[in-house]
């Protein structure tokens, strides 16, 4: 009646040896290390770097516990603090300004553990100490812009049309055009319906139409939008060298910003308001031989050119000093493909004014190349060189190289990301010490062991055995949901913790419900095997139940809440699963191990 298959049992203590697995790197700690990322977007990450890294700290007699390498950075164990610091200054000045090296704290759990996929949580800014912000996207600014950008289009399209304006202007959200008379009005009408079907066009009176953008339109381009601040805010994070930033969207304009372990406000503040650009220049053909590139390298730079490191094929480039086009005639970039040779490549759309400059340029300049030039605080990086094989007019744009389909649209966001695509204020700034999140982790262990205890002593005393039974059944529910959290690389904050403590006590009710139904069966004149097997089958319902109430309630507040409090739920929702896999089948388990093989059981200790 009370004895469980032998597969039942082997699956139960499968499921606690694999939690105490994938639980026990919690228990290790962290070890100081130094982590290398790119500071822009010409440095790459490869086993070149790691190579480099491990033969400088070789070379300098610098101990090291191991190196690892991932997609956005090298990091280095090292054995103490100090080494750390003498790591740090080495790197950085042997590896130069285009890459950031920061200092980092790495699991400190055995490499066996990390190879089988048991890591630690993350900690989060309230127990790690940080800077936090809250930033707000103006998209009313933004769509301002690209409204005056589209003027020129709509001249363009009515010149083409050969259909004569009297003006255009930008009043409110719309654009508005002004024709002499309503035949020429009407005519204007159907030439823009045709040449932006991006946009409403609308009759305002007689002589005036009205282009608003189409609700398509809108939603594009702030999506777009927020998704090009979001790729440059992380660019720049990068030069503070953040070791686990969080960089996220909160809504449909807003955007969340974490930076653990950064203290200085003010310069976090700097490095997020700064400003970037675009430009394109010609590469100087005729001092790309051989002696021209090695005397520019000593610093005999031919005059009207700079010199520049490609980044595709590491190949030095001399390139001319006169600006051809800049950011703002970049009206749109995407990846795609080349639809003859199926190769990856980047689609560029550029403004009126554009098209007709690199019109003009590409028609003059056919089998050179134009070489895009990303602009950061006074220092010029080439994001590609691409050879000019025609004439290309209409402000189409294919770019084509080495890439990769990732490449590729990771050079189409940068065409995008040189600077903020919509203007954006922080709204909501926090700093939290270092020593505030210690005191955060401290309080929120204790609050958790403290509730433990309290109820493992009540369970004990008012239950007896079948009370410590339940009591190893809870402490297996947090074994289980601390493998789980750390086998998904959650990140642990405070409401995180809270929710740990709750289920806790959510857990507990689940065998207190048992356990009464068993007394109940025992008063009603059951035997105690009887008892036990009717207290199990008929508490099941009621806890089934009780536990989907909760389940839902917290996949309320994950849809529709945010930041901790959808943290919190998460959490919650992970600890009632793991509650009923504890409470019915491991503290079941106990109790048939213990009572179940006794034929002539007279009594039980509850």
């Amino acid at each position: 009646m009370n004895r469980y298959s032998r597969w039942k049992y082997i699956f139960i203590l499968a499921a606690l040896v694999l939690g105490a697995l994938y639980s026990a790197p919690n228990l290790f700690g962290e070890a100081p290390a130094v982590q290398i990322s790119p500071a822009n977007s010409v440095a790459q990450v490869n086993a070149a770097l790691m190579d480099g890294v491990e033969n400088t700290l070789k070379k300098e007699q610098i101990p090291y516990v191991g190196v690892s390498m991932d997609a956005n950075s090298v990091k280095v164990r090292l054995s103490d603090t100090e080494v750390q610091l003498k790591a740090r200054d080495l790197l950085q000045k042997s590896l130069g300004e285009g890459w950031s090296v920061a200092l980092n704290l790495l699991p400190a759990s055995p490499q066996w553990m990390a190879k089988i996929g048991a890591l630690p949580m993350f900690l989060g800014l309230d127990l790690r100490g940080g800077v936090y912000f809250l930033m707000q996207v103006d998209m009313g600014s933004a769509l301002n812009k690209q409204l005056d950008r589209r003027m020129g289009d709509v001249r363009q399209v009515l010149r083409d049309a050969k259909v004569p304006m009297a003006g255009v202007a930008h009043e409110g959200g719309n654009l508005v055009v002004k024709f002499k008379d309503g035949d020429t009005r009407t005519q204007a009408a159907e030439e823009l319906r045709k040449g932006m079907r991006d946009m409403v066009v609308t009759s305002l009176d007689e002589t005036r139409l009205a282009l608003t953008p189409n609700p398509q339109a809108l939603k594009s381009f702030a999506d777009q939008a927020l998704q090009q601040n979001v790729l440059t805010l992380r660019n720049r994070v990068n030069e503070l060298g953040v070791a686990e930033p969080v960089i996220q969207q909160q809504g449909s304009d807003r955007v969340v910003v974490e930076l653990p372990g950064v203290q200085d406000t003010a310069k976090a503040k700097d490095i997020l308001g700064r400003t970037a650009s675009l430009e394109w220049h010609m590469v100087d053909e005729e001092h790309m031989d051989g002696p021209s590139l090695q005397a520019a390298e000593k610093g005999l730079i031919p005059p009207g050119d700079d010199y520049y490191q490609n980044n595709r094929d590491g190949r030095p480039l001399l390139i001319k000093k006169q600006i051809i086009l800049t950011g703002e005639n970049v009206s749109n970039a995407a990846g795609g493909f080349n639809s003859q040779t199926n190769e990856p490549v980047v689609n560029v759309g550029l403004d009126t004014r554009g098209a007709k400059i690199f019109g003009n340029v590409t028609r003059e300049n056919v089998g050179k190349r134009l070489a895009i030039l990303l602009i950061e605080k006074g220092k010029g990086e080439v994001v590609t060189a691409p050879v000019i094989h025609s004439a290309i007019e209409g402000g189409q744009v294919q770019i084509s190289g080495a890439f990769t389909i990732k490449t590729a649209n990771e050079t189409a966001l940068l065409l995008r990301a040189g600077a903020l695509a919509a203007p954006m204020e922080i709204i909501e700034e926090r700093t939290i010490g270092p020593s505030l999140g210690a005191d955060n982790i401290a309080k929120g262990v204790h609050s958790v062991l403290w509730g433990f205890v309290a109820i493992a002593l009540f369970m004990s005393v008012y239950y007896r055995v079948i009370g410590v039974f339940s009591t190893i059944a809870l402490a297996a529910n947090v074994l289980f949901l601390v493998a789980l959290l750390s086998l998904l690389q959650a990140t642990l904050t405070l409401p995180g913790i809270a929710a740990i403590a709750l289920t806790v006590g959510m857990a507990i009710d689940a065998n207190v419900l048992i356990n009464e139904r068993i007394r109940e069966e025992l008063r009603a004149g059951q035997t105690p095997q009887a008892a036990i097997f009717a207290g199990y089958e008929r508490a099941f319902a009621t806890i089934l139940d009780s536990n989907v109430t909760n389940f839902i309630a917290g996949m309320a507040l994950i849809a529709f809440g945010s930041g901790p409090v959808k943290g919190f739920a998460v959490v919650l929702c992970l600890g009632i699963l793991t509650s009923m896999f504890s409470a019915i089948l491991v503290s079941r388990a106990l109790v048939n191990l213990t009572y179940g093989r006794q034929r002539r059981l007279t009594k039980i200790a509850i």
